[in-house]
């Protein structure tokens, strides 16, 4: 499945998971700056956008940062046009490196988002990020923990868990990865800094209305951990067929955590 395709997979699992009782937080606090100017880190295919813009009052532009050209292409046509009040929303697009940034980068800027984004950062990616936007309100959503319950339990589950959560912090052409501790390491780094942080659950609820969901994030989880654990590969097979036929079939439904994170001056 191409990247893409995975991305708008599981944007309405995203959508339903977020902390909405940090939205309410956010409202008020971006809703006299005209216009919010919001810079959204690691867009992909723009889904906090198109989540966040129409729960914001006013006139909004939207600053979307990726590194893949035809995700930020898709990012500012799928763009929405109004904001909660009917407000316009104007977008534009930045082929960069996020971990590349500066505070001078974001001038202006209301309020910096991203989504399913730290994890897939080193920690010395998060501490440039977080020294970047320190001073801005900054709302990082879905960022995985590596706890995952599926129902009926089976005894390998936690053996798969735990494999693929040794992938998740794997190294890739130098660059150690965070994986679940990415979240603690953010909060620490803004901390640091003098900056509260709150920190909510978002996980993925998946039943059997999203079989097609819950059987590629499965089939991904359950390849990671193989890939991570060679050694898995024989003792798995059979697992993995249980799994995914119980999925397709409506028997097997998965929880897979996250943690959103506002981090912001009281």
């Amino acid at each position: 499945m191409k990247f893409a395709d995975w991305l708008a997979l599981r944007e309405r699992a995203d959508a339903d998971a977020r902390a909405v009782d940090l939205l309410d937080i956010v409202r008020p606090m971006v809703s006299g700056i005209r216009p919010l100017v919001i810079h959204d880190l690691g867009s992909g295919t723009g889904s906090m956008g198109r989540w966040l813009a129409p729960r914001l009052p006013g006139p909004q532009h939207w600053i979307l940062y990726d590194r893949d050209p035809d995700l930020l292409e898709e990012a500012a046509v799928g763009m929405v046009e109004a904001a909660l009040d009917g407000a316009p929303v104007t977008v534009e697009t930045r082929l960069r490196d996020i971990t590349r940034l500066a505070p001078d980068d974001l001038d202006g800027a209301g309020l910096v988002t991203a989504s399913a984004l730290l994890d897939m950062l080193t920690a010395d990616e998060v501490e440039r990020i977080v020294a970047a936007v320190t001073g801005l309100p900054t709302w990082a959503t879905l960022s995985v923990t590596g706890r995952i319950t599926l129902a009926p339990v089976d005894p390998l589950d936690a053996e798969v868990e735990a494999a693929f959560n040794d992938h998740q912090r794997r190294t890739v052409d130098g660059r150690t990865l965070l994986g679940p501790d990415a979240v603690g390491l953010a909060v620490d780094a803004f901390r640091r800094r003098g900056v509260p942080v709150r920190t909510r659950p978002s996980p993925w609820r998946l039943g059997p209305e999203q079989a097609a969901l819950t059987a590629e994030w499965f089939d991904g989880w359950l390849g990671a951990a193989r890939e991570q654990w060679p050694e898995l590969a024989a003792r798995i097979a059979g697992y993995g067929h249980r799994r995914r036929a119980g999925i397709v079939a409506g028997r097997v439904t998965a929880v897979v955590q996250h943690t959103d994170l506002l981090a912001h001056t009281e």
